[in-house]
C-alpha cells in the first residue's frame, strides 16, 4: 500500500456501535432511557453522601446501610465508565476530556475514602455528571448555546485580561495607600499589604464584611471611591461578553457525539465530525 493510499476505516463491532449510541447519546429512546436513570442514580448516590453526614446516621445499623449504598453506587459508576472506555476508538481521548475526567473523579472519592478517613465525602463531587442533563429530554438547543458562550469567553480573553489587570492596579494603589494611611494612623486592620488586599477586594467587589474597616479621613473617602468604582466596574465584562454572544450565531445542532473524539454539538446534517473529520457513522469511509 503507497503512502498517498487512507487506510481503510478501522472494523468495529455492532455491539460497541449499539452500546456508543446508547451511552453517548440521547437523539433515541435507549439513549434518553439510559441518561434518565444516570442522573437519577447521581441524585440518589449525592443524597446518600449528604445524609450520612447526620449524627444520627453514625449509630448502627444505619451507618452500615449507608456504606453500603455508597458503594453500590460506586460500583455501578465504576462499571459505566469502563463501559465508556471499551467503547470508545480512542479510550485516552475520552479519559482526558471533562465528561471524562469527571466521571473518573466521581468514583475516586470513595477509594480515597479507604485510605484517608473523611475522603469519601468528596463524593458529593458527582453533582457535576449532572452537566449532561442538556442531553436529555432533546435540549440539544443549550449545546449550540453553551458553545456560544464558550467562544465568546475565548474571543474576549484579551478584553478580559485587560480588565483584570485594571482590576489589579486599582487594588494594589488602594491597598498601599490604606496601608501607609491606616497602618500609620495606628489601624492594625491595615497592619499588612496583604490584610489591605483583602480589604480592598472586599470592598471593591461590594460585598462588604466590615472586619477590616478605616478609620481615618482619607481612608473612609478612599474607601467610598472604590465602592463607586467598584459598581462601575461590575458591568464592564457583562458588557464584553454580550457584545460577543450577541455578535455570534448559533446554529441548531443535536447530541451526537463522534466516536473517534468525543465532541458533541454537530449539526443535523453532519456527516462527519468538526473537529477530527472522522465518520459519525461508524459504517461509513472517513474523507477523503
Amino acid at each position: 500500500m503507497s503512502e498517498t493510499e487512507q487506510k481503510p476505516p478501522p472494523v468495529v463491532a455492532p455491539w460497541r456501535d449499539k452500546l456508543h449510541e446508547i451511552i453517548f447519546e440521547a437523539d433515541t429512546k435507549a439513549g434518553k432511557a439510559f441518561d434518565v436513570f444516570l442522573i437519577l442514580a447521581i441524585l440518589l448516590s449525592v443524597a446518600v453522601v449528604i445524609l450520612s453526614t447526620l449524627h444520627s446516621a453514625e449509630r448502627e445499623p444505619y451507618r452500615q446501610i449507608f456504606l453500603g449504598l455508597e458503594w453500590l453506587f460506586t460500583a455501578l459508576f465504576t462499571a459505566e465508565y469502563i463501559t465508556r472506555l471499551l467503547i470508545v476508538r480512542r479510550p485516552l481521548r475520552y479519559a482526558t476530556s471533562f465528561f471524562g475526567i469527571i466521571d473518573l473523579l466521581s468514583i475516586l472519592p470513595a477509594f480515597i475514602g479507604i485510605i484517608v478517613p473523611g475522603g469519601e465525602r468528596l463524593l458529593v463531587v458527582r453533582t457535576l455528571r449532572l452537566l449532561r442533563i442538556f442531553r436529555i429530554f432533546k435540549l440539544a438547543r443549550y449545546l449550540s448555546e453553551a458553545t456560544a458562550l464558550k467562544n465568546a469567553f475565548y474571543v474576549s480573553r484579551h478584553k478580559i485580561a485587560v480588565f483584570m489587570a485594571t482590576v489589579l492596579i486599582v487594588i494594589l494603589i488602594a491597598s498601599s495607600l490604606m496601608h501607609v494611611v491606616e497602618g500609620n494612623y495606628g489601624n492594625d486592620d491595615f497592619d499588612s499589604m496583604p490584610s489591605a488586599i483583602y480589604w480592598a477586594i472586599i470592598t471593591m467587589t461590594t460585598v462588604g464584611y466590615g472586619d477590616i474597616t478605616p478609620v481615618t479621613v482619607i481612608g473612609k473617602a478612599t474607601t467610598a471611591l472604590l465602592v463607586l468604582i467598584g459598581y462601575s466596574l461590575i458591568i464592564v465584562p457583562t458588557g464584553i461578553l454580550s457584545a460577543e454572544i450577541a455578535g455570534s450565531g448559533s446554529g441548531t445542532v443535536t447530541t451526537r457525539s463522534c466516536p473517534s473524539c468525543m465532541t458533541q454539538g454537530h449539526d443535523h446534517d453532519a456527516v462527519f465530525c468538526k473537529r477530527c473529520g472522522q465518520s459519525l457513522n461508524p459504517q461509513s469511509p472517513p474523507p477523503e
